[in-house]
């Protein structure tokens, strides 16, 4: 059985050694309904009642735990051990007696600090459960089969808190960022895999066009490159033929020519200045 270091010890007996083991795949947290500290939730499970949690936290982060975490505790109904043996880790959290106010702060840093442990111990995966017995996190109420009457528990106001502060504090300390919601798609890639990722090439060549490029979005970097490099020297292309027809234009201005001859210099010239750029071009792409 496993213990946290961050807790006081208040271990159940006999249920702490008659219980079966679990392997601990969930972390669900629970509201008490009431105003009590660590030891009193030991205290209610203890005397009360043959139910219990995991762990208990009052409304000042004091946090004890009754079981240890590789048992089975019985506040989870169908979470509690499945036939696999997987199953989820439990805590009660002091509230109010409508369960209606949020965790305080201490409570709010207690609940990180626990999940990141839970996550480095037991490997429970970053992420908020999906199904029933899908391993990650989540409170009481998020699905049926962890209660068998039906339940809000731990509230409105926790659940709020849990999507928007405790979740992603848990997954921002436990991997070090500082945006838990931004994940790095290069993450454990060499040099040379990420080189290869960047500049790895479609094999479809350039865009036929436009529309084409805008309708196509399996382009890599090395064809979108490569289309805006062909683009610029054909630019390059239509610019040196416009200077060429307007220099040809001006060189006639004042010689009396008539019409035809201006026009057939001018087409001259645009001629000569494309099949030169043209042979540059497939000179440099070759």
């Amino acid at each position: 059985m496993a213990w946290y270091p961050g807790a006081t010890k208040y271990e159940l007996q006999p249920e702490s050694d008659s219980q079966p083991a679990i392997r601990p795949t969930q972390f669900i947290v629970h509201s008490i309904i009431a105003p009590w500290t660590a030891r009193r939730v030991y205290e209610y499970w203890r005397d009360s009642t043959n139910l219990e949690s995991h762990f208990g936290l009052g409304y000042a982060g004091d946090l004890g735990q009754f079981i240890g975490t590789e048992t089975r505790a019985d506040a989870n109904a169908g979470a509690n051990r499945r036939s696999n043996g997987t199953g989820a880790v439990s805590i009660e959290t002091a509230s109010n007696l409508q369960g209606s106010d949020p965790w305080t702060d201490e409570q709010v840093e207690e609940l990180i600090r626990l999940g990141v442990w839970l996550h480095q111990t037991h490997d429970i995966p970053l992420r908020i459960c999906r199904t029933h017995d899908d391993p990650g996190m989540g409170w009481h109420s998020l699905f049926s089969q962890w209660s068998t009457s039906g339940t809000a528990c731990p509230g409105k106001a926790r659940i709020a808190q849990f999507k928007d502060v405790v979740f992603p504090g848990i997954v921002a300390r436990a991997t070090g960022k500082t945006d838990p919601t931004e994940e790095d798609p290069m993450a454990g890639m060499t040099r040379q895999d990420i080189f290869e990722a960047v500049w790895k090439t479609d094999a479809i060549g350039a865009p036929a066009d436009a529309a084409d490029f805008k309708t196509n979005r399996t382009w890599q970097a090395q064809s979108i490159l490569k289309d805006v490099q062909v683009r610029v020297r054909r630019l390059d292309a239509t610019v040196t033929a416009q200077s060429a027809a307007i220099t040809a234009l001006a060189g006639q201005v004042g010689k009396g020519a008539d019409t035809a001859t201006v026009v057939a210099a001018v087409q001259k010239a645009i001629a000569d200045a494309v099949i030169k750029v043209d042979v540059d071009i497939n000179s440099k792409e070759g």
